[in-house]
């Protein structure tokens, strides 16, 4: 069992940027798409 350890350390490392850039994609989907119906909110303005 202390054997696949380092492999599963290893594993994840080199899952969690995969997983960090697919959430930025998403993120300037989001943005992108949100910014596409409607447009020029950069910023809400306040009531």
């Amino acid at each position: 069992m202390a054997q696949n350890q380092p492999n599963y350390f290893v594993q994840y490392l080199s899952l969690a940027p995969v997983l960090l850039f697919a959430k930025l994609i998403f993120t300037a989907v989001l943005l992108i798409v949100f910014n596409y119906f409607f447009p020029d909110l950069l910023f809400h303005p306040l009531p």
